[in-house]
């Protein structure tokens, strides 16, 4: 996989704050940051399909139990 780089401007209290908290649990600044911003992509899109599931759901409330899931579809 190719890599390319992002420049992140911080101040001296937040970039002390970044490399002691990474420091930390063992891993980079780079590691730390690559990872917080796709976990917050990833729970962002998950609240998004919750919400679409919920309203789905609200609009129509019926729900199966296992055993009718079941039935219907083995």
């Amino acid at each position: 996989m190719a890599t390319s780089t992002l420049t992140l401007r911080l101040d001296a209290s937040e970039k002390r704050l970044l490399t002691d908290y990474a420091k930390t649990f063992g891993m980079s600044v780079s590691e730390f940051v690559r990872r917080s911003a796709l976990e917050r992509i990833e729970d962002e899109l998950d609240l998004q399909a919750w919400n679409r599931a919920k309203d789905e759901f609200d609009a129509d409330p019926l729900t199966l139990s296992a055993d009718e899931i079941a039935a219907k579809y083995l």
